[in-house]
């Protein structure tokens, strides 16, 4: 372990004693509240879990991305259960075990026996109303070496991020290390981005592997290259200490237990470095480095904690300087202010519709232009290319222009409306006085595309068989499929040519059913700031009307002088971390 870290064990006891002072003191805990200490007695549980429990590296990833798959390609065994249904909510924990085995593990701390094959979607829908008790995770023990070092947890998939199960949360905030699995097929989708940005990127994991998987289905390197290329570019944006590797899970899969490997386009030397890559890193920067890592996840959960306590204390403290028919006034003029501020919010949103609708001409027009000169550049291929280029190239040059055209359009709007909800958020919501108490309420749309509507189409487009990038305009794929089925490059054109105003036309009306998809979604963004910052707001003043009339303030204040005192020696001593 790194030297810094040497007396680390001892300093996280008497951190986690501090704030044990503040829980078993009945003066000081009144002051900070029970939804305070319902926080801190989480986060605590969780900190017990993960100094007891062995490593755990979390495995997650939207709906299909094949999860389950790469981790039977990165233990050589085929152990994780697949296609286990996401309605189950069924979380896998992998760890090692002499003699394989498989329980049900419930939350009244029963466990089933159960076998492998009880994992398939209709026999554990069947088996669970047969439990005494709810299912919490399936416990699976395998005898693979690499288990010997760390557990891996399996997730179901992530598709419906509004129903995200809690329990999935609660084992990610138990993790050391993610691996987060994408599609080429459809990468890093929306829906995958807010994910990372609300879920992972806050809980500050020194190391997030970021797999591209089922890059086998890519037809040239080119596409590979691009892809792989694109979900890099995001991830600097959302989490820079990322590693991204473009893999095949199936195939390193059937590599690894001696299976057929069907090696069409010629890219398996690929396939086997990336992942070879990807098995490097994770045991020089996982596995080597877990004692450190397991260490580092604590202390940043501990001074996620310390940060939440001060902060509610110095609100507290705020709030008793100002005497009690102040503090009345406050709490009348809060509430006065927030039905205020309710109605100058609804006034926003007429302005939040003009902009999508001046966007949405201006992205008109434009495709529009483009698709005039996308015209001249076809007919310009039947003097230029010859039959070969025609029949090899032109489908995929046509796909890219249309789709690099679409998504080009939404970017730079979904940049500008995300400058329109922080302007607006920011002037509404500074005049409550508590701007700072939830910075990253404001600052999330930064990091989070908001054309949430195009992960279904993307999924659509899919179903049909044709492979498509995140963003593409799936109306159009009928077209294309039939443009694909032509053989020579006559026809190939012609059917360009032919159908090219469908093409157009439902290029251009996906476009504005995308645009109607970020009206929705930042109405949404500015009402469920407003919600969150009124409840912080309407609870500091409330507690603080009770204190204020149940205490003498000089009392109070010297409570929370001992209390501040308590949480900055245990900061002192993490400072050095």
């Amino acid at each position: 372990m790194d030297l810094r870290y040497d007396d680390a064990e001892k300093n996280i006891a008497f951190v986690r004693a501090q704030l044990k002072k503040l829980s078993d003191d009945p003066e000081l805990s009144a002051v900070l509240g029970e939804d305070t200490f319902k926080r801190m007695s989480h986060w605590d549980e969780a900190i017990s879990e993960k100094i007891s429990e062995p490593f755990s590296l979390m495995v997650i990833g939207d709906f299909k991305r094949g999860k389950s798959t790469v981790i039977n390609a990165i233990l050589g065994k085929s152990i994780a259960p697949v296609n286990v249904a996401p309605e189950t909510f069924t979380i896998n924990r992998i760890s090692y075990g002499e003699t394989p085995s498989v329980e049900a593990v419930l939350k009244n701390g029963k466990r089933v026996n159960i076998t492998k094959d009880d994992l398939s979607r209709a026999r554990l829908l069947e088996l669970l109303d047969f439990f005494p008790g709810e299912l919490e995770y399936i416990d699976v023990r395998s005898d693979a070496p690499l288990l010997k070092e760390i557990q891996i947890v399996d997730t179901p998939g992530l598709s419906d991020l509004d129903d995200l199960d809690q329990q999935v949360k609660d084992f990610l905030i138990k993790a050391d290390a993610v691996i987060y699995v994408a599609s080429a097929l459809s990468p890093f989708s929306e829906s995958e981005q807010y994910f990372i940005a609300e879920h992972i990127v806050p809980l500050n994991f020194s190391k997030v592997f970021v797999l591209v998987n089922m890059i086998d289905a890519m037809n040239s390197m080119e596409d590979i290259e691009k892809v792989v290329g694109r979900i890099k570019d995001k991830c600097s944006l959302l989490i820079p200490n990322a590693e991204v590797y473009g893999i095949s899970g199936i195939d390193e899969y059937r590599r690894k237990i001696g299976f057929n490997r069907p090696d069409i386009k010629g890219f398996q030397d690929y396939y086997e470095n990336e992942f070879l890559k990807f098995e490097l890193a994770l045991s020089r920067e996982v596995i080597v480095q877990k004692d450190t890592i397991r260490t580092q996840r604590v202390l940043s959960m501990l001074k996620l904690m310390l940060n939440d306590t001060m902060s509610r204390l110095d609100m507290i403290s705020d709030m008793v300087k100002l005497d009690k028919q102040k503090l009345e006034s406050i709490s009348s003029d809060f509430e006065k202010q927030c039905t205020e501020l309710s109605a100058a919010l609804e006034s926003q949103k007429p302005k939040i519709n003009l902009s999508i609708m001046e966007m949405m001409q201006e992205a008109e027009h434009w495709m529009y232009g483009f698709f005039s000169k996308l015209r001249e550049d076809i007919l310009g291929c039947r003097t230029t290319a010859n039959e070969e280029d025609v029949e090899r190239h032109f489908y995929s040059f046509l796909m890219d222009k249309v789709g690099e055209a679409y998504r080009r359009c939404i970017e730079i709007h979904q940049s500008r409306l995300n400058e329109i909800i922080d302007g607006i958020g920011s002037g509404i919501f500074g005049k409550l006085g508590i701007e700072n108490l939830s910075p990253s309420r404001l600052s999330c749309s930064k990091a989070v595309n908001v054309n949430t509507f195009s992960a279904d189409k993307v999924r659509a487009a899919a179903a049909q068989g044709v492979d498509t990038e995140m963003g593409f305009p799936a109306t159009t794929i009928p077209f294309f499929s039939s443009i694909l089925k032509k053989d020579r490059q006559t026809e190939i054109i012609d059917c360009t040519l032919e159908n090219y105003d469908d093409i157009r036309n439902s290029t251009i009306k996906d476009l504005k059913d995308c645009y109607k998809g970020f009206g929705e979604f930042a109405v949404h963004q500015l009402d469920d700031i407003y919600r969150t910052q009124v409840d912080i707001g309407r609870e500091t003043v409330r507690q603080a009307v009770e204190m204020a009339n149940s205490t003498d303030n000089e009392r109070l204040l010297a409570c929370i002088d001992r209390a501040s005192g308590i949480v900055m020696e245990a900061v002192q001593v993490l400072e050095r971390y």
